[in-house]
């Protein structure tokens, strides 16, 4: 199963993009919003990808961030939702407004997409409020491991507790949308600390 790509752009339109990899060009089916975010054909792309087998048909679904692939396949669990529509869904409405959308039950703001009508936005909003739910929390579990583990690390380096706490809180809220490792995260910190 293809899970990544990483090659040259060799062309692309707002459904569509083919990106050499190797020699071979891989033809995957992308939402309005990673076409955005593609640079020019000749340029370097990096896709996150969902290999999508059928009994006729084998497609490629390829998303620019993590969170769109991750949404994508939420989606796609929603019954009465398939890929198409899916990437339909994505194309119309940002993962953010989307998860926010969700939590507060905005059935109109859903069914303003292209293509969702009231039902169908009823059913996206009933089904995925416990998977966003469910992410939140287990963000949140690793979000409070990394600020004890960067603590700690910071005071076996000699700082103090009392200034050390409100730099790594602001760390880990300046990088909660990305997946940064610890290294990283501890740089950071330091950086911060050294202009205390």
């Amino acid at each position: 199963m293809i899970a990544h790509l990483k090659g040259t752009i060799l062309d692309k339109t707002p459904g569509q993009v083919i990106v050499d990899c190797g020699g071979v060009g891989y033809a995957a089916t992308i939402p309005v919003s990673t076409f955005v975010k593609l640079g020019e054909p000749g340029e370097a792309a990096e896709l996150f990808i969902h290999t999508h087998l059928t009994d006729n048909a084998l497609q490629l679904f390829g998303f620019a961030a993590a969170e769109e692939r991750a949404l994508f396949l939420k989606l796609i669990g929603v019954s009465g939702i398939g890929p198409k529509l899916a990437l339909n869904v994505l194309s119309g409405m940002a993962v953010g407004d989307l998860e926010e959308a969700v939590r507060a039950s905005d059935v109109a703001r859903i069914a303003m997409i292209p293509g969702i009508g009231k039902k169908t936005a009823l059913r996206i909003a009933m089904e995925l409020v416990d998977k966003i739910e469910k992410k939140e929390k287990l963000l949140a579990g690793k979000a409070a491991r990394q600020a004890e583990d960067l603590v700690s690390s910071l005071l076996n380096l000699g700082f103090r507790r009392k200034e050390i706490e409100p730099v790594v809180a602001e760390t880990i809220r300046a990088h909660k949308d990305k997946d940064t490792g610890f290294e990283k995260l501890l740089r950071e910190c330091l950086k911060a600390l050294a202009k205390v």
